[in-house]
């Protein structure tokens, strides 16, 4: 063997003993992708037992599943709204409409939540602000008969009785057995 050829020879050792020692390096350090995966799936498990708790009308549990799936992920509409949704059942109104604001401010598209936006709003008598969202609400989904059966109902409490018969017709044409909405209707016009 050549001197040139035992130098190749002793580079290329070394090389590969590199080369052995980094992928080694490589399994020891943890992967971000594995953490991600552990974090969601942490999430994921923290959301299913709210939503199990909900079930079981633990509405606390629900809360504080709900509440650290949120601190894990504060960006997650999804959790964001059922959060919302959970203090607003446990009659925390104002929490409540502030969590769906700060999912409208990530989504401003998501009909639901202005749908649920406009229900507190109306429950806690900010009327003008409820018929805002159930008109947005609109704009982004316009065969929902629900939103069209709440807006209705808002339509009444606002003295707009040929607008609000409007709406439920409406919501009739998209949801023919929403009796809710009939009936609504028939009261509505007996009272005319």
């Amino acid at each position: 063997m050549s001197v040139f050829a035992i130098i190749m020879f002793a580079a290329t050792l070394y090389f590969a003993y590199q080369i052995f020692r980094h992928v080694q390096s490589l399994e020891d350090v943890p992967r971000i992708e594995d953490e991600e995966q552990k974090e969601t799936a942490d999430v994921n498990s923290l959301v299913e037992e709210a939503d199990e708790a909900y079930q079981s009308e633990d509405l606390k549990t629900a809360q504080e599943k709900l509440g650290q799936a949120y601190l894990a992920q504060p960006q997650n509409v999804e959790i964001l709204n059922k959060l919302a949704y959970v203090h607003a059942k446990r009659g925390d109104i104002q929490l409540a409409i502030d969590l769906y604001n700060r999912s409208l401010s990530m989504d401003e598209n998501d009909d639901l939540t202005h749908n649920a936006l406009a229900s507190l709003y109306r429950t806690n008598g900010s009327l003008m602000l409820a018929k805002e969202h159930y008109e947005k609400a609109l704009m982004i989904d316009d065969a929902y008969a629900v939103t069209y059966y709440n807006y209705a109902n808002l339509l009444v409490d606002l003295g707009e009785s040929d607008q609000a018969q409007e709406m439920y017709l409406k919501a009739l044409e998209l949801d023919s057995e929403m009796s809710d909405a009939r009936e609504a209707l028939e009261n509505l016009r007996k009272v005319q």
